[in-house]
């Protein structure tokens, strides 16, 4: 195998174990919600820690892939991000929950920075694009994570053996994937942050991030429940899984369907999917009803962060790595703005209501990616 594949392989390890960690935790929601007794609304601010703590982690993760090659921030963030997995499962109090929540999610900005200009850099080599098969990859993590955890649930294994096995096993990949690793990809310029007018390459991005974040976070939050609630699921997994499904294979296809129907085209059918996905999921609330809403609402949201990203690599103004962190700033946002609002509209009124917030940020993604491609 060259070298080139070995750095792919290597790379793709690390984007299917980060989405085999990140659903392990996140389908676990509604069995945190029910033994510690929290309310939506409750639930909700406990979400918070999370894109609050990432967004403190953003200046150093920043500061991380421009001071060093891209490979250590990305391994030594990973094992610690594994390392605190578990935590969340031992959590018995809001307190050490909040706790655990700010602590990985800390790490994961941290690795996702590394590892998505890992991602830029490598793309460039190939000459041809290869994003979408990471960020599928990552989806495909999150679909065997969700089927872990209803194996488990099904097998009534609690979820704090279930988070420690998960721990266990990704450090182990983690260390056998590092010698293999890309090096030697610290941008030479472009690393110093411009104040003063924001910069619209920059802006644009970041707000269809933004947008972005707002769906996929919070379908990962909230869809076990909606399942758990509104459509009466007897397994609450199944809604996020098929969610999941549907980005992992709208991931894998997205770099073809960008080469045939271009970047403009494809944020507008996410954005169709988006918007009708969930309107059939809200309108219809039963099973298979929610479950091909949920399956157009994944395959239209998956292709918008990786595709951001690969514009954000192309920026004249900003390395590749302080472009991705700048409108990840974005993507933070959304996180925390997506599944506490939902949180609150839902205690408010009902879940069925809150969801729409998720149409609207979908339907956005059409006038945002229109300014953008002004500028080009």
């Amino acid at each position: 195998m060259n070298p080139l594949r070995k750095q792919r392989f290597a790379l793709s390890a690390f984007f299917l174990l980060s989405g085999i960690s990140f659903s392990s935790w996140t389908s676990r929601i509604p069995t945190i919600r029910a033994a510690l007794h929290l309310n939506e609304a409750q639930l909700g601010t406990i979400l918070l820690t999370m894109p609050a703590s990432a967004l403190i982690g953003l200046p150093l993760s920043g500061w991380l892939v421009t001071r060093f090659d891209s490979r250590v921030p990305l391994t030594v963030a990973f094992a610690l991000n594994a390392a605190c997995l578990p935590l969340i499962g031992f959590a018995g109090t809001s307190l050490s929950l909040v706790t655990a929540l700010f602590l990985y999610a800390l790490s994961m900005r941290i690795f996702n920075i590394s590892a998505n200009t890992q991602a830029i850099t490598l793309q460039k080599r190939y000459n041809r694009k290869i994003n979408g098969s990471f960020h599928g990859l990552w989806s495909t993590g999150g679909i065997i994570g969700v089927a872990i955890t209803t194996l488990m649930i099904s097998l009534q294994i609690s979820m704090i053996w279930h988070l420690l096995a998960v721990s266990a096993v990704v450090i182990l990949f983690v260390l056998l994937s590092f010698p293999y690793l890309l090096r030697s990809d610290r941008a030479a310029s472009g690393n110093k942050l411009a104040f003063g007018r924001p910069d619209p390459y920059i802006l644009y991005l970041g707000l269809l991030v933004f947008l972005a974040a707002i769906c996929e976070g919070g379908m990962f939050d909230w869809s076990g429940i909606y399942f758990q609630q509104v459509v009466k699921a007897e397994i609450f997994t199944s809604g996020y899984l098929i969610f999941m499904i549907f980005m992992a294979l709208s991931r894998f296809v997205s770099d073809r369907v960008i080469e045939k129907t271009g970047m403009p085209a494809t944020y507008a059918l996410s954005a169709v999917c988006i918007v009708s996905g969930i309107s059939l999921a809200i309108i219809f609330p039963s099973f298979w009803p929610a479950m091909a809403g949920f399956s157009l609402a994944g395959f239209g949201t998956a292709p918008v962060i990786p595709m951001t990203y690969t514009l954000a690599g192309a920026s004249e103004k900003y390395s590749p790595g302080l472009a991705i962190s700048l409108i990840a700033t974005f993507g933070i946002a959304g996180m925390l703005t997506g599944p506490p609002l939902v949180g609150y509209i839902a205690h408010a009124f009902n879940l069925k209501v809150s969801f729409a917030a998720f149409a609207l940020a979908g339907l956005l993604l059409i006038p945002v990616s229109r300014l953008f491609f002004r500028l080009r």
